[in-house]
């Protein structure tokens, strides 16, 4: 099979058998900028399953760029608790406003253009170009890499092969229908060429697959062994006053959980805490700290967490640096899934 052939092979396929997604256009058909911008930030490590209903939730409540530039950003980071990496919403605020204050509510339609906008690397940017505009752009996400890596048997490891990789699916992108083909691979990737048990007998490219005639598409691509994970530890102090409103506090907007609000807690370290360590950290000094028991369990990219929480209660909602939130109005607040944790772990044993 000759490569020339192949994308239109492929784009055959996917207009048959695409996958149906909330953000997407029929085949052919001019996709919305904003769509396809929302659901890209949204799908950065993250699984589609797991964005649909975010997806949905933005689009019904903030309907056009427009509408998500005007709205406080603790709403939108609020919106966003659950999606993790939450420099993705706070990015994703700060674009739409850009967006919507300087380029009335148009994104620019080239991907030098879309990475001068926060939060918009070269992937998002490639993506953007190529699905909301139809510009030839060279798209490659995790998917994308797999299916590379197989068709073209390279058995170099990941990160290293990185580069190879685009080259090789630049040597595929048509001038035409780009964006249809950019979705075509990764959908190719996520349906058919699967981590495990890839389906090839299914595939569309099993003629030209290099891999697949090598029996050896299953161990591709190759990747360097990870390192295990640490896990560090931590404390949180779950402070509530005599009409059981609990105190919140917002971390700092860079690092880790940036800008989100928190049941404050102590620095995160490799070594436990006993409350007399941890009391410079807590908010302030009630009668007595009681620490609740078990722990909170969390994984993030490169380290595991576990955080005890220790309670106690003012005599009246003290003057210290935070909020103090009603319980019933948590829901409301921009918790992270770390700290919503917490709150289920506080109210199963605090009472």
């Amino acid at each position: 099979m000759r490569s020339e052939d192949l994308a239109p092979i492929l784009l055959a396929w996917y207009d048959r058998d695409r996958r149906v997604l909330p953000w997407r256009f029929a085949p052919g058909a001019a996709a919305d900028p904003y769509h396809v911008w929302l659901s890209e930030v949204m799908l950065q490590q993250t699984t589609v399953a797991a964005v649909i209903p975010y997806f949905l939730a933005f689009t019904s409540r903030w309907p056009r760029v427009e509408d998500l530039a005007a709205a406080p950003v603790d709403d939108v980071m609020a919106a966003w608790a659950g999606l993790g990496y939450y420099a993705r919403a706070r990015n994703l605020h700060a674009c739409a406003k850009v967006v919507a204050e300087w380029r009335g509510g148009r994104f620019p339609d080239d991907e030098a253009g879309l990475r001068q906008l926060p939060g918009i690397g070269e992937y998002t940017a490639a993506a953007i170009a190529a699905i909301a505009f139809g510009r030839r752009a060279v798209v490659v996400d995790g998917n994308v890499e797999r299916v590379m890596a197989r068709l073209f048997a390279v058995s170099e490891p990941l990160p290293a092969a990185k580069p190879r990789l685009k080259e090789l699916a630049a040597t595929l992108t048509p001038d035409s229908r780009a964006g249809d083909y950019a979705q075509a691979v990764m959908d190719l990737g996520a349906t058919i060429c699967s981590p495990k048990s890839p389906a090839c007998g299914l595939c569309p490219w099993r003629p030209a697959c290099r891999a697949q005639a090598g029996g050896i598409a299953e161990t591709l691509p190759a990747k360097v062994a990870k390192a295990e994970r640490p896990t560090r530890r931590g404390m949180a102090f779950w402070l509530t006053a005599p009409d059981g409103s609990v105190l919140l506090r917002r971390r700092p907007p860079k690092g880790l959980l940036g800008g989100m609000m928190e049941i404050p807690s102590t620095e995160w370290r490799e070594a436990g805490w006993s409350l007399d360590e941890a009391a410079p950290s807590s908010p302030l000094v009630p009668k007595s700290w009681r620490l609740l028991p078990g722990v909170v369990p969390h994984t993030f990219t490169h380290f595991h967490l576990e955080l005890v929480v220790a309670a106690g209660r003012t005599s009246a909602q003290a003057a210290v640096r935070g909020v103090w939130c009603p319980l019933d109005r948590l829901e409301e607040q921009a918790l992270p899934t770390l700290m919503r944790k917490v709150v289920r772990h506080a109210l199963a044993k605090a009472y």
